[in-house]
Parts: C-alpha cells; sequence; structure tokens
C-alpha cells in the first residue's frame, strides 16, 4: 500500500511523529500530503529552540494552536542578557538582527492563535512587557505562562497577568532580573489561586541607567573614602 492510499486520519497520526522539517519535506511529494500538512488539527503543538527557527515556512499557525514553547539554549543568549547601553558595536549588531523576530512572531500569536493554552519562554533576552501584555489580552483561555532568563520582562508583566490572565494558572518567572518581590507579592495579593513561581528572580541585580549606574558608582567611592 502506497502511503496517499491511507485515509486522512492515519496521515495525521503519520505527521503527528515527525518534526517541523520532515512534515515540510513530505509535503512537498504529492498533493494530497501537502493538505494534510495544512490541516490546522496538525498544529495544536509547536515547539522552536532558536529565534532563526520562526522565521522558516515548515509550519503553520492558527487556531488550533494550544501549547507554544520557544526556548533558546545557546551561549548567544549572554550577549542579549547584557544591559543595552553597555553592549559594544559587535554585540548591538548581533542583537540587531534578531531583536524583533520573537516580539513579531508573538504578535503574529496574539492575532491568529486565540485558543492558545501554554506558553513557555527561554532566553528570549528582547521579549517585552508589551508583547506579554497583548498576548494575554488576545489569549483570554491561557492557563500557563513559563518565562525564564527573560531580562526586559518586569513587574509591568505581573500587573497584565493579575488584570488580564483571568484564566491563568500557572506563573513562572525565572531568572528575570527585573522581577521585584514587590510585584511578586502585589500578584499573590490579587490572585492567590495562581500557582507562582520566580526562582531567583526578586534576588538578582535589576537593570539600571547609565546614569544611575554612574551616581551608585561615586557614592561608592566617596563611602570608602570616608
Amino acid at each position: 500500500m502506497h502511503i496517499t492510499q491511507l485515509n486522512r486520519e492515519c496521515l495525521l497520526h503519520l505527521f503527528s511523529f515527525l518534526d517541523k522539517n520532515s512534515r515540510k519535506s513530505l509535503a512537498k511529494t504529492c498533493h494530497k500530503l501537502l493538505e494534510v500538512f495544512q490541516d490546522p488539527l496538525l498544529w495544536s503543538l509547536l515547539n522552536f529552540h532558536s529565534p532563526a527557527e520562526l522565521q522558516k515556512d515548515n509550519f503553520l499557525l492558527g487556531p488550533a494552536l494550544k501549547y507554544l514553547s520557544i526556548c533558546w539554549y545557546s551561549e548567544r543568549v549572554k550577549v542579549c542578557n547584557i544591559e543595552d547601553w553597555m553592549k559594544n558595536n559587535f554585540q548591538k549588531d548581533f542583537c540587531n538582527r534578531h531583536e524583533n523576530t520573537v516580539n513579531d512572531f508573538l504578535l503574529e500569536v496574539c492575532n491568529r492563535c486565540p485558543n492558545l493554552l501554554s506558553l513557555t519562554l527561554s532566553g528570549c533576552g528582547h521579549v517585552t512587557d508589551d508583547c506579554i501584555l497583548l498576548l494575554l489580552k488576545n489569549c483570554p483561555n491561557l492557563k500557563t505562562l513559563k518565562l525564564e532568563n527573560c531580562v526586559r520582562i518586569t513587574d509591568r508583566t505581573l500587573e497584565a497577568a493579575a488584570l488580564y490572565g483571568g484564566s491563568l494558572q500557572t506563573l513562572h518567572v525565572d531568572f528575570c532580573r527585573n522581577i521585584t518581590q514587590t510585584g511578586l507579592e502585589r500578584v499573590r495579593e490579587k490572585r492567590p489561586l495562581i500557582i507562582l513561581r520566580a526562582e531567583r528572580s526578586a534576588n538578582m541585580i535589576p537593570d539600571n541607567k547609565p546614569e544611575k549606574k554612574l551616581l551608585l558608582e561615586k557614592t561608592s567611592r566617596k563611602l570608602v573614602q570616608l
């Protein structure tokens, strides 16, 4: 029996075991398999391992998407985590190549995936509070939001989660250095039923503007002189 003789249900089951690249390659072989590739039922779960993967055409975004994960585990994440005013030209150039990639992708998710239930972001150093706010507003069924090592995330995301995350049950903000203990306490006060975790976040050194850094350094020097 040839693969194209299988019914749609069997083909969908077969495709479900393949990664995104394999699905795309198989879809190029004939029109019937292309139709299977384009079936929304195939795309309820998406996992990405770098920003570059978000720009490929080997997946579909649509209302069927329920679970989304973008986890970038790379040494290059350290460059993105450097405060912007401290980056050299090489580091700035590196970040400029993908600075808006994840944010732009999440905006597409906001517009096309209203039934999203779970979002996990790790190592996404350029994701902003505004982006998460829009996602919470446009995906009212979101139950799980896990953010790890997302350095631009601040207490504004916590406030948005408390205000707009009506279905939210689990909220993780691990290793997000601009999250404060005050922000965490406010979420616990407003939404006591949310399972909230913030490993290391409130104990990390937050970002400071250059002028504030200089002021702290001058103060430290004066204290040493005394």
